[in-house]
């Protein structure tokens, strides 16, 4: 169901257009990744496996572990692959929940460690990835991979940050809200965007982008915490004119670049991540908890150039 708050969502999701389940039976779906060969992968993070979904309908297993190595793990603890992306060359960027760290899949099938400690101490558990145009690595660290989460006795970091990976140096950019999640930049990228996932403050950020590619000061962007649905802010997209798509309290809210919330792409089930795949870059695919669903739209989005 798309829900119209906004003359200006029929621009972007054409009216008539809805939500359709492609796939079900998953355990917690996150972390779609669209390829530019015609298919898309995507986490079920408690079952610690990525799966590739062909527009033929086949799912199958892609990558197993996906984000811990261990033989056993607590039954139903978020110890999987989470967020994903593409390299400039087209390589799978992995936020590793249960090894607790950034990894890159080579074309060879080798793995590369590319972040797991800060300043002598381990990562978190990387949750969202995004690149910018000059091949930085931006991502978020909460805790959700760990069982006691903050209060777990395995955690290392005093805080929940943003990080930066450039020229092999790690840089913590901003931790000033507790749970960190998706993150994306402005088609210009003199702006990112970053979600906050705590229940208390379900609210989503803008930070300026400094010629550097540091963080100015933060503004609040929006607001749902007064919201009675049920979701926290997770993952985000954007489009090529800068509207953005944010999975959150009720479904997937679409802001105008100004923060007009323009209406909401509401699944059955709560989503989480949604990522722009097809040829045209015009669908959206969403992972909403045991579902995989998508939507076609009018509009296109931004995604890496490796899955153009």
């Amino acid at each position: 169901m798309i829900q119209r708050l906004h003359p200006a969502l029929d621009a972007l999701i054409p009216p008539g257009a809805d939500v359709e389940k492609l796939a079900g039976g998953f355990t917690f779906t996150e972390g779609p990744i669209w390829f530019r060969e015609g298919y898309l992968v995507f986490s079920d993070i408690p079952e610690n496996k990525m799966l590739k979904w062909t527009p033929a309908g086949e799912v199958t297993v892609f990558r197993q572990p996906s984000g811990f190595d261990g033989a056993t793990w607590p039954k139903g603890a978020f110890v999987g692959s989470n967020g994903m992306t593409l390299d400039p060359e087209g390589r799978l960027v992995i936020c590793e929940h249960g090894n607790r760290r950034m990894t890159r899949l080579e074309k060879d099938g080798s793995l590369t460690v590319l972040a797991s400690h800060y300043r002598g101490k381990r990562l978190n558990s990387p949750n969202d990835a995004v690149h910018k145009s000059d091949g930085a690595l931006y991502f978020t660290d909460p805790p959700y991979g760990m069982v006691g989460q903050d209060e777990d006795p395995a955690k290392e970091l005093p805080f929940n940050g943003v990080f930066r990976l450039k020229d092999g140096e790690l840089t913590l950019l901003y931790d000033g809200v507790k749970r960190p999640n998706g993150l994306a930049f402005s088609p210009d990228e003199k702006h990112l965007y970053l979600a906050n996932s705590d229940p208390a403050h379900r609210i989503w950020m803008r930070f300026p982008v400094h010629p550097d590619g540091t963080l100015g000061e933060g503004q609040l962007f929006a607001d749902l915490s007064s919201s009675p649905a049920p979701g926290n802010p997770d993952g985000m997209k954007l489009d090529t004119k800068g509207n953005l798509y944010c999975t959150g309290p009720g479904g997937t809210h679409v802001f105008a670049p100004d923060g007009t919330r323009l209406g909401a792409i509401v699944t059955p089930e709560i989503p989480a991540n949604l990522h722009w795949g097809d040829a045209d870059g015009r669908t959206l695919y969403i992972t909403a908890r045991t579902g995989l669903y998508r939507l076609r739209t009018a509009a296109t989005g931004i995604r890496p150039a490796a899955s153009s």
